[in-house]
């Protein structure tokens, strides 16, 4: 019997996480072959070459340089053409039956766009999902448009994905893919995870990551300013940053944290990438994740603590209780951890589930791309809402 190649594309530390058990499903099923390809930040040294991480669990099978040296509208543009020009002769070289990607980044718009091209069916995690402060929004609903199969975190992004002309039999809610890892991995206790960043933990912890907003026009210096300042106000409180992506303005952002990191040695800390394991168990011990990272939406409230989500990167996105939304302004993210410590937060925070599932999305996924008829599959009819009854 033939196996099924299925080619998982992956350009971030997030999404790798996010995608990690459904490869280790594809590879351990008996009817499928993994096909890898690992490109964007994963490649460079800026954000901690991780891709030897991936390395130690997977056997890549090609690595696609793309990023260059230049974080601008400009360089980011070049980045896409470079990887686009790339994809198209790995997919001639490797002749996947099946690509699955996630999510919304440029790297994977260039996957895509090459695949369609290339005649190769292709599988869209987490669409139907918005970010109205993002170019993320237009590029997560280009794929889907461009997509053959749709695996999405809740029924409203599922609706979403119809909405947007796709066939409602080739759309399937299978809830979040973070919240499989917080299922499946055996986190760090507490010393375990204190000795893995060679940090000690406070009274009070706080674990920050922030990202452009790429849809505004240079605001990244102003807006973690306003966060730091925000920040030097918490007593008694350690704060680990995770850093900024390769978006527009992200250098600028990681040079601030660790300017303040170099002041603050005391009381702070800063990694390029912590990893799964380490992100996902700085989560149990922490007051809040603090930022505008989809984790803080996606994976925090599973834990059961705050999120102050900051600014319109995440508007639009299904939010659980435990999340507190604030401006770009000091003032505003004070109130928001003013309202983290009250009493009425904390009474929040025992009743908050999670909207997007409970695990297990990879067997669910696993199921569907094995057993899917892939021929015919390419020529797609754009689904009219008129249709709904």
């Amino acid at each position: 019997m033939t196996k099924r190649k299925i080619c998982v594309v992956t350009g971030t530390r997030a999404e790798y996480g996010l995608l990690y058990w459904l490869m280790k499903e594809i590879e351990q099923d008996d009817a499928l072959e993994l096909q890898l390809i690992v490109t964007g930040m994963h490649l460079s040294p800026e954000f901690g070459l991780t891709y030897e991480t991936i390395e130690e669990e997977f056997k890549i099978d090609k690595k696609i340089e793309m990023l260059l040296s230049s974080d601008t509208a400009v360089g980011i543009s070049k980045s896409m053409g470079l990887a686009q020009i790339s994809f198209a002769e790995t997919y001639e070289e490797l002749q996947p039956d099946m690509l699955v990607v996630l999510g919304d980044r440029y790297e994977m718009f260039s996957a895509v766009s090459a695949a369609m091209i290339s005649r190769v069916p292709i599988a869209h995690l987490h669409g139907g999902e918005t970010t109205e402060g993002a170019f993320d929004e237009s590029i997560r609903h280009s794929i889907t448009k461009m997509s053959h199969l749709h695996f999405t975190a809740t029924d409203e992004y599922k609706k979403r994905v119809i909405q947007l002309g796709e066939q409602p039999e080739r759309v399937f809610n299978v809830g979040g893919m973070g919240i499989e890892n917080i299922k499946r991995l055996k986190l760090l206790s507490r010393d375990e995870f204190e000795k893995s960043i060679e940090f000690t933990l406070g009274k009070r912890n706080l674990l920050v990551t922030f990202h452009p907003v790429t849809l505004e026009n240079s605001t990244a210096k102003q807006q973690f300013t306003n966060l730091l300042k925000a920040l030097d106000t918490q007593e008694d409180t350690k704060i680990i940053f995770t850093k900024a992506n390769s978006d527009t303005d992200g250098r600028i952002i990681n040079a601030m944290v660790d300017e303040y990191v170099a002041k603050n040695s005391d009381k702070s800390i800063a990694f390029t990438s912590l990893g799964q394991l380490r992100y996902l168990s700085a989560l149990q011990y922490v007051d809040a994740m603090v930022g505008n990272s989809s984790s803080g939406l996606a994976e925090a409230p599973s834990f059961e603590v705050g999120t102050i989500n900051i600014g319109d990167r995440q508007k639009g996105r299904i939010m659980a209780s435990s999340i507190i939304n604030c401006d770009n302004e000091t003032d505003s993210i004070l109130k928001a951890f003013e309202y983290l410590y009250s009493d009425k937060f904390k009474e929040i925070l025992k009743t908050t589930q999670n909207p997007y599932g409970n695990g297990m999305a990879s067997a669910k996924i696993i199921k569907i791309i094995k057993n899917i008829k892939i021929d015919g599959m390419l020529k797609k009819s754009f689904y009219n809402l008129k249709e709904i009854s």
